[in-house]
C-alpha cells in the first residue's frame, strides 16, 4: 500500500471549502483581461466568460430552475457549454453532461435517469430530445439570445450560496453495461481531483490547451478545471474538425494536448504530411492507453513535447498522474497516486498485495466521489465504507501491480484478463506486442468466447497469417492469438476508445 505526500494548500485559502465557481473567480480576479476559451466562432476572456456564466445562472434563475434540480446539456464542444457549466454550478443547480454522439437507446435511459427540469439541444438534435422527454427542451442558439440579453442588466449580479458539498454533475459512464450510470460528483471532490492533477501537471498561464475530446467525456470536461486553475487558454474543437487538427495546432500555438490513441494517431498522421514546427509542449493521455510505439512517434514528430501517461475512473476522476516523461525511468507505469490519495492493490479477499503482483487497483482520498446516482447497490458494491473509519474505498474493477516505488501498472478490466491453456494473460500485453510489428498502426485482442478463440483485429497493409507468425517472435505459445483479421479501421466508441463490445459481438453473431 502507497499513500502519496498530502498536496499542498492553496495559499490564502482552504482547499476544503472551494466550490468550483470559486475556481473561476480566482482566474478572473487574477487574469480578467486573458484568453478563457475559444471555439471556432471567436474567444471569450475570462472576465466575459464570467459575465456569459452569469447571465445563464440568472437565465436558469428566472425560469424557476431550483437548487439541485437538473439541467440535462447534449451541446458540443463550444463556448456556451463552458458558460452553461460554470453557470449551473454556480446556481447551486446540476450540470449533466451528454455526449452529441449518444444514440437514443442509451439517449432516452439517461434522460428518464437524471430526471432534469430542463434539456438543452443543439440545432436538429432538439427535436429528437422533445421526443424522448415530457421536459422542457431548448434549443441553443434561441435561448443564448436570452442569455446575451440579461448581459449588463444587473440581474446577475446575486445567487444562491453553494456548498462544496452541493452536487455538482452528474458524469454518465460510456456504457461498458447495458445502460450508462451516472456518477455523483459534489464539487469538493472535484475541486480536490482537479487540483491534484494540477500539482503534478502543472499547466501554466501561457499554455494554450487544445480540447478534442468531448467535453461531456470526463477527461475533455477536466481540462477546463484544470485551465480554469492555471488561468490558461482552452481551444475547443470538435470532431467534424478534426482533419484540421494540425492548422487548429499552429494557429492558436497550442502548447497542451489531452489525447486518446485515436487522436493521437490522428495527429501523427497530419504531421507527416506537415513539416512545420508545433509549440506543443506536453500530451497527456488517459482513457485509453497509448502504446509505447505511438509514444515513441509522438516525442519524434513534436520533439519539443513530453507526454504524460495517467490513469483514472470517472468514480474518482484520476488514481495514478506520471510525471511529464516520466515513462522514460518507469516504461509501462501509469504513475503514482495523486497527491493526497492512497492506491492499494487488493486480493479477491480484500487483503493488500505485496509488490509485483496483480490485483484490483482499490482507491481512497478525497477525489473518491459520493457514488451512483439511484443506484444503491452498484454503489455499495464499489464504494465500501470502512466499518471503523468510515472512510470509503473505491473498488475499481480495474487490474494492475505495483512497484516497489508505488507506480501502477495498469493490465486491464476484469473482462481484459482471461486464462488461455492454463495461462494467465491481458488483452493489452497482446495489443502491444501487435503494435510492435513495423506495418501494424492499431489492434484490438479479444480474449476467448462461446464458439471462437482468442483473435486479434488489426489494421495493417500485411497479411493476416504473417501478423500471427510474427506475434509468435514476441508472445509465449499460449498468448498467440488463433486468428488475426484486418480491418481498415477499429469501431470506436463516442469517446474514442476502441469499441470491443463491438468486435466481442461481431465474434459472437459469427459462431451463433
Amino acid at each position: 500500500m502507497v499513500t502519496a505526500i498530502e498536496t499542498p494548500t492553496p495559499s490564502g485559502s482552504d482547499a476544503a471549502d472551494v466550490t468550483v465557481g470559486d475556481l473561476l473567480a480566482a482566474a478572473v480576479a487574477a487574469r480578467p483581461d486573458s484568453p478563457a476559451v475559444s471555439d471556432r466562432a471567436g474567444t471569450w476572456t475570462y472576465a466575459e466568460l464570467d459575465a456569459y456564466s452569469r447571465a445563464f445562472a440568472a437565465w436558469l434563475d428566472a425560469r424557476g430552475v431550483r437548487r439541485g434540480e437538473r439541467v440535462l446539456a447534449r451541446v458540443g464542444n463550444t463556448r456556451q457549454f463552458v458558460a452553461m457549466l460554470f453557470g449551473t454550478l454556480r446556481h447551486g443547480a446540476v450540470f449533466v453532461p451528454v455526449n452529441p454522439a449518444m444514440k437514443s437507446f442509451h439517449l432516452k435511459s439517461v434522460t428518464a435517469d437524471s430526471d432534469p427540469v430542463l434539456v438543452i439541444g443543439q440545432g436538429e438534435d432538439t427535436a429528437l430530445l422533445a421526443g424522448l422527454t415530457d421536459r422542457p427542451v431548448r434549443e441553443l442558439g434561441a435561448l443564448w439570445a436570452e442569455v446575451e440579453a440579461l448581459l449588463g442588466t444587473g440581474r446577475d449580479a446575486a445567487g444562491p450560496v453553494v456548498s462544496p458539498d452541493d452536487l455538482g454533475l452528474l458524469i454518465y459512464t460510456s456504457g461498458s453495461t447495458s445502460a450508462p450510470k451516472a456518477v455523483v460528483s459534489p464539487h469538493r471532490p472535484i475541486v480536490f481531483a482537479a487540483r491534484a492533477i494540477q500539482a503534478v501537471l502543472g499547466y501554466r498561464p501561457d499554455d494554450v490547451v487544445l480540447v478534442a475530446i468531448p467535453l461531456s467525456f470526463d477527461y475533455g470536461l477536466y481540462q477546463v478545471f484544470l485551465s480554469v486553475i492555471a488561468g490558461a487558454q482552452v481551444v475547443l474543437t470538435e470532431p467534424d474538425r478534426h482533419l484540421r487538427l494540425l492548422s487548429t495546432l499552429h494557429d492558436h500555438g497550442v502548447t497542451i494536448v489531452p489525447v486518446v490513441p485515436s487522436l493521437a494517431e490522428m495527429l501523427l498522421r497530419l504531421a507527416g504530411r506537415d513539416k512545420r514546427t508545433a509549440a506543443v509542449r506536453l500530451f497527456t493521455n488517459t482513457g485509453a492507453a497509448l502504446t509505447a510505439p505511438v509514444i515513441e512517434a509522438l516525442r519524434r514528430t513534436f520533439p519539443a513535447a513530453q507526454v504524460s501517461p495517467m490513469f483514472g475512473t470517472t468514480e474518482c476522476k484520476r488514481i495514478t498522474v506520471l510525471t511529464p516523461d516520466g515513462d522514460l525511468a518507469k516504461p509501462g507505469s501509469v504513475g503514482p497516486a495523486l497527491p493526497g490519495t492512497e492506491v492499494m492493490i487488493l486480493d479477491e479477499d480484500g487483503r493488500a498485495l505485496p509488490p509485483g503482483e496483480i490485483g484490483e487497483i482499490a482507491v481512497r482520498g478525497p477525489h473518491v466521489m459520493a457514488g451512483y446516482w439511484r443506484a444503491p447497490e452498484i454503489t455499495a458494491q464499489r464504494f465500501r465504507p470502512d466499518p471503523v473509519t468510515g472512510e470509503v474505498t473505491l473498488h475499481t474493477g480495474d487490474y494492475g501491480h505495483m512497484d516497489t516505488d508505488g507506480h501502477v501498472y495498469f493490465q486491464g478490466r476484469r473482462d481484459d484478463l482471461f486464462k488461455r491453456r492454463g495461462v494467465r494473460m491481458s488483452s493489452l500485453e497482446i495489443e502491444s506486442a501487435a503494435l510492435d510489428i513495423e506495418g501494424v498502426e492499431a489492434a484490438a485482442a479479444i480474449p476467448p468466447g462461446d464458439g471462437f478463440d482468442l483473435t486479434l483485429f488489426a489494421v495493417t497493409s500485411l497479411d493476416p497469417n504473417e501478423v500471427v507468425e510474427r506475434l509468435k517472435d514476441r508472445l509465449e505459445d499460449a498468448k498467440v492469438p488463433a486468428e488475426c483479421r484486418v480491418l481498415d479501421a477499429l469501431p470506436l466508441t463516442p469517446n474514442g476508445k476502441t469499441d470491443r463490445r463491438a468486435l466481442r459481438g461481431r465474434l459472437t453473431d459469427e459462431a451463433a
